[in-house]
């Protein structure tokens, strides 16, 4: 029975960001950018040690082990650090929390597609310059008047990465409004514009636990910026939901920033593997900007993308395809293991000829 027009009147209706398949069968799955190794050792000690007695009480809502941890970890006070249900429900906080003028906010129209997700559900105006040719973001379309500035570094779904000097520049431009660097995929890149935080008060940067860390199943995400913003966020949180983050999400998320040596050692194995896939891409005649992430944004001049996605699906090869406005031609590979990367290699060797 379709529900009375009146009763719909007055119901928020948005369109939902999309999520990449998650198949239950075993499957490569090079779609949604998880990292392929384990997390560190001590996570799994945590879980296997973790007092199960105190899952009856509510966790610590000011998740005071882990927000200590990435404090050390980053040479910043606590106050510095906010913590989330993955960086998804941190960013959601900064947009309710920090987009509130009248004026548009601004991202990239090829972007992380929960942006207008978000401005949309929290009625917040926005803009989306287009990046340039090369899938880049052109600094002056961020000069004008606007109401914030969000956009990922590097990009999601290109994998560009753009230098401190660029953030910056981005900075000098906007220092009466907040300005938030989403750094999902930092750790494969470059420097993050952690470095940058002294300078500018109006900066926001935003971290997560499931690209390099191995944890996207366990919700961990973080925003780091001055004790100001910081509290703005605490607030906004406490407002609705004190305990956001659960008891093993907090033990196991503060294990994962203590082993720096395990951190190191798988970011370093999929940067590796993610240049010899960028060699092997080219030598098959792929198209891609400079990938800085863990994944790769490519395209075959000489055959279709959507038939492509689905002769990878047939042979159980799940990677990720839009058919957007601009990246209709483009697939976007995650990095896997070697050996998935090399399946992957075999497959595509056979179809193009």
């Amino acid at each position: 029975m379709e529900p009375n027009a009146k009763l719909l009147e007055n119901i928020r209706k948005v369109e939902p960001y999309v999520p990449g398949e998650q198949p239950q069968e075993k499957v490569i799955k090079l779609n949604t950018n998880e990292n392929p190794y384990p997390p560190a050792p001590g996570v799994l000690e945590a879980l296997k040690y973790l007092d199960t007695d105190r899952l009856r009480l509510y966790p610590d809502p000011a998740s005071g082990t882990l927000v200590e941890a990435l404090a050390e970890y980053y040479g910043v006070s606590r106050e510095q650090v906010f913590v989330g249900v993955g960086s998804d429900d941190v960013l959601s906080m900064c947009f309710l929390t920090f987009f509130n003028s009248k004026k548009p906010i601004l991202f990239p129209d090829i972007t992380y597609s929960f942006y207008k997700v978000w401005a949309e559900l929290y009625h917040i105006p926005y803009e989306c310059p287009k990046l340039d040719e090369d899938f880049r973001i052109r600094r002056e379309d961020y000069y004008k008047e606007n109401g914030g500035i969000i956009f990922p570094n590097p990009n999601a779904p290109t994998a560009v990465y753009e230098d401190l000097e660029f953030i910056e520049d981005i900075l000098k431009h906007n220092q009466e409004v907040i300005v938030i660097v989403d750094e999902a995929y930092i750790d494969f890149a470059g420097r993050s514009a952690l470095e940058l935080l002294n300078r500018y008060e109006n900066l926001i940067v935003v971290q997560t636990f499931s690209k390099a860390r191995s944890m996207a199943g366990m919700r961990i995400g973080y925003a780091i910026s001055s004790p100001a913003l910081i509290k703005y966020l605490d607030d906004v949180k406490y407002s609705f939901n004190s305990y956001t983050m659960n008891l093993p999400s907090l033990v196991c998320g503060t294990e994962a920033v203590k082993d720096k040596v395990y951190f190191g050692k798988t970011t370093a194995s999929i940067i590796e593997t993610r240049e010899w896939a960028k060699k092997e891409l080219s030598s098959l005649g792929f198209q891609f900007p400079d990938a800085k992430a863990n994944f790769i944004f490519a395209a075959h001049p000489d055959y279709d993308a959507a038939k492509l996605f689905a002769a990878l699906k047939k042979e159980n090869i799940y990677v990720r395809y839009w058919g957007s406005e601009r990246i209709e031609q483009y697939l976007r590979i995650t990095v896997g293991t070697r050996e998935e990367m090399e399946a992957l290699f075999t497959f595509l060797k056979s179809y193009i000829r």
